[in-house]
Parts: structure tokens; sequence; C-alpha cells
């Protein structure tokens, strides 16, 4: 518990900013998609996503009433999940955090990649404007795009991806996608040498009271 206070507040300096100065990257955190977070594992292999304790306005979904059009893992590897609406709708920040990345990037089109205080960072992309850029402290459901179809895409939607350390996992362990809603549990990430394995975690105090 001691660790991941000490991470959390670590993860949390950068955002605890005034007006006047923001938070600053390197240049390859505002250039690159697949950047591990400075830090992040620094106290060991494991770290918790506490999904369970966040409050109703500390999360949103990222484009409200879309209908996934293609799941994560689809068509040869996808690497998160795309969602539908129309042309040019509202998309907004999942969760409290700050932009790490706001430019036009190769096959994602416009992109906007978030990173949060738990490590965790989401991705937006094919849109047809950022409304935000890089340093930029957002809140949850504050509008950050506008769905679009630039980059590699044959329709209006957003491209969502959820990652941690830079390797992205299903975003379906953090929204319920079909519903629209947030999974209300703990999610666990370990690395495990280059990769990072991303599963639902029960504490072992649910464990014991569920042997009783």
């Amino acid at each position: 518990m001691k660790n991941i206070l000490i991470l959390l507040t670590v993860l949390l300096l950068p955002l605890a900013v005034n007006g006047q100065n923001k938070p600053s990257f390197s240049a390859r955190e505002v250039s690159d998609v697949r950047v591990a977070t400075p830090g992040l594992f620094a106290k060991g292999n494991h770290i918790y996503l506490h999904l369970d304790s966040l409050k109703d306005h500390e999360y949103a979904f990222p484009l409200p009433g879309g209908k996934v059009i293609s799941a994560y893992g689809t068509r040869g590897g996808h690497s998160g999940t795309d969602i539908k609406t129309c042309a040019k709708d509202t998309i907004r920040a999942a969760f409290d955090g700050v932009v790490r990345m706001s430019k036009p990037y190769y096959a994602y089109g416009n992109l906007v990649v978030i990173r949060h205080a738990n490590g965790l960072e989401t991705l937006y992309s094919h849109n047809f404007k950022n409304l935000v850029k890089s340093g930029d402290i957002v809140k949850a459901g504050q509008p950050i795009a506008l769905t679009g179809r630039t980059g590699r895409a044959t329709t209006e939607h957003v491209h969502f991806e959820t990652r941690i350390n830079g390797e992205h996992f299903n975003p379906n362990l953090i929204f319920n996608l079909k519903e629209r809603t947030l999974r209300k549990e703990c999610i666990k990430c370990t690395k495990n040498g280059g990769k990072i394995v991303v599963k639902t975690h029960t504490p072992d105090s649910r464990v014991a009271q569920n042997k009783k």
C-alpha cells in the first residue's frame, strides 16, 4: 500500500500546477504514441487502477451514445475500439489528466493522447479537429476533439485506445463498451519482461471473504 501511495504521489505531481505552469513532456513524449511513462514501475512490477473508487464525475464515456463498429483485437490485431455516432460529434476525456500529445500522426490522423494520474493513458484518433494541445490539463467529460475520418479511416468515428507504459490493452477492461459504463473494478497491471499484462484483480480480502 505504501508503494502504491508513493507512486500515485509521483504521478500526480505533474498535474498539481497552477494556471501559469503547464506540465511539460520530452520531445519523444509529444511526438510518439508508444512511450513508457517515467517512473511508472519504479517501485515494483505491479500497479493497480482502482476504477472501483472513482466517483461519477471522475469518469466519462469518450463518445456518449456511441456504438462499437470495430472491437479491440479484430482485423488482424486492432489496437483499440472504434466507436461511431455522427460526423463532428464531441469526443470527451475519459478521466482527469494532462494532454501528452495532440497532432496529426500517420494512419491515426488527428490524434489526442491523455496521460492520467494512475499511469493509464487514453488515445482518441481520426479526429476532424483537436480541441486541446500538449500540456493542457483536462477534466473527465471535457470536450477534447470532434469525430472525423482523418488518417486511415473510412467513416467518421473515434478510435479509442487504453495504454499502460506505452502498451495497448483491451478498452473493454475499463469500460463496458456495449453499455457505455465504467467497470467499477480494480485492474492489475503487471510488467512481465518487455510486456504488460492487464487483467481484472480481486483483492485478497474479497477472496478470503468468499472462502468463508
